[in-house]
């Protein structure tokens, strides 16, 4: 058989015409092929797939001699990559394989025998037949095969059903499809949130007897689940399908401990603690960006281990310093980045702070409104507020504030360095941030405009 090169297909092609393309070249050379899986489910949805897999009886290796340019990422499962073609400086068409979204996943049809691993099957047997193929996927609504060509829809499972009717239903058995895979029960929630669909009886007994089971799947993979239903802007209906399921105690624990966590009504009339997070997930952005999603869901964390009630009301006394080391644990145990941990332990640990902004000196109100990813800080302040009291005055004083400081003003130039005050005798050492630090306070405060000023500020306060 010899090798056919998609290297001349325009490389300015939307991708679903690329995959159109691999489709018709491996019936041209004799081999069933059809869209399969999720993309076909949007398409019917009339949404924009953000990526096309293709179904197929050609054997992975026969897939690689078709298409020179595959990936191997799953040969041993039947899946290779076509990758689109890209055009780089000079013109040539070249393979990016930095994502999925540039390429196409191609699946010999198969079935799956044995899953002791509880996610990858024990035995692969690749098969002529695309019945026996969908029967191993997850859900109905995923199960569907279109031919891109003439529009034609295979359904063997019910699956343009249960899209119309709005269900979420397991292919088969729900409990063999979630002990195949535990992380199954996850995208349950995701698509029944994502698509405000309802999730089958059968199917949610299972995943509500099977809940404590997903323990088994790895952090990284739960992680994930998490922050796309976290970011796809439903994130207040599939946290409420995760409690309901009993999956919320399994994988986020901390967050289940809120419920029943008694609130003073005075500050937030909505009611207790899951009430107030799950409601504060409604009015973040969509799209929304990851870290502030998750600084969202865990600003609060530190409430149930520090509920009491006073005299005067209820308290949660320290309750961002206690919510900042279970975050951290939270994102150590679900492996996020450094980067991305050290940002969601900065929503949580100054989320508090916007109350204390009309009483902030001019230095300190410049230095916070100039932090690190500030839009995600206001945001998670105006969600807040949103979700209790309704009271929008910080978050509005804040935006007034950040137009009417320009730049030079918010972020100025050091008026004096470290050699300046080497230069006036200081020795390098701790003190040198206190003295640069004060210097800077009164130049954002406007008590020192000039640099002359500054090194006399210097001389006068912290003499050498």
């Amino acid at each position: 058989m010899s090798a056919v090169s998609l290297i001349s297909f325009p490389v300015t092609a939307m991708l679903k015409d690329f995959a159109t393309a691999i489709v018709q070249t491996l019936r041209r050379k004799g081999f069933q092929a059809y869209f399969v899986g999720g993309c076909v489910r949007d398409l019917l949805l009339g949404r924009e797939p953000k990526d096309y897999d293709v179904a197929t009886d050609a054997t992975p290796e026969q897939v690689m001699e078709i298409f020179p340019e595959t990936y191997a990422v799953g040969a041993q499962f039947g899946v290779v990559l076509v990758p689109a073609p890209e055009e780089d400086k000079a013109g040539a068409a070249t393979a990016d394989f930095s994502s999925k979204g540039h390429a196409v996943e191609v699946a010999t049809f198969r079935s799956d025998i044995g899953y002791s691993d509880g996610r990858h099957p024990d035995e692969v047997r690749f098969s002529k037949n695309p019945r026996e193929d969908v029967a191993r996927r997850d859900f109905t609504i995923n199960g569907m095969l279109l031919d891109p060509v003439s529009g034609e829809v295979l359904d063997f499972v019910g699956g343009r059903k249960d899209l119309e009717a709005g269900i979420i239903r397991t292919i088969g058995d729900p409990e063999q499809r979630f002990n195949e895979d535990k992380l199954r029960m996850l995208r349950a929630v995701r698509f029944a949130a994502r698509f405000e669909y309802s999730i089958e009886p059968a199917t949610f007994a299972a995943m509500q007897k099977l809940a404590e089971q997903i323990k088994v799947v790895s952090h990284e993979r739960v992680r994930d689940e998490l922050t796309r239903m976290l970011t796809e802007g439903r994130a207040r209906r599939a946290f409420l399908l995760l409690d309901e399921s009993g999956l919320l105690k399994s994988v986020l624990p901390e967050i289940s401990a809120m419920k029943g966590v008694e609130q003073p009504p005075e500050f937030h009339p909505e009611g207790d603690v899951f009430v107030h997070t799950l409601l504060l997930l409604d009015f973040l952005p969509n799209p929304c960006p990851m870290t502030l999603a998750w600084g969202a869901l865990l600003h609060d964390v530190g409430k149930p281990a520090t509920f009491r009630v006073a005299p005067d009301r209820i308290r949660f006394d320290s309750h961002v310093e206690v919510g900042v080391k279970m975050a951290e644990a939270i994102c150590l145990r679900l492996r996020f980045s450094n980067d991305e941990t050290e940002q969601i332990l900065a929503l949580v640990d100054n989320h508090m702070r916007f109350g204390h902004v009309g009483r902030m000196k001019e230095s300190t109100l410049k230095r916070f409104l100039r932090m690190p990813a500030f839009d995600e800080h206001l945001g998670l302040h105006r969600a807040d507020c949103l979700a209790s009291h309704g009271n929008l005055s910080t978050y509005e004083f804040i935006q007034q504030k950040r137009g009417e400081i320009p730049a030079e003003k918010m972020r100025p130039s050091p008026l004096v360095t470290g050699d300046d005050l080497i230069a006036a005798g200081h020795v390098p050492g701790p003190r040198f941030r206190e003295i640069l630090s004060a210097v800077e306070d009164a130049q954002l405060e406007g008590r020192l405009p000039s640099r002359d000023e500054a090194l006399e500020f210097v001389r006068r306060e912290f003499p050498a």
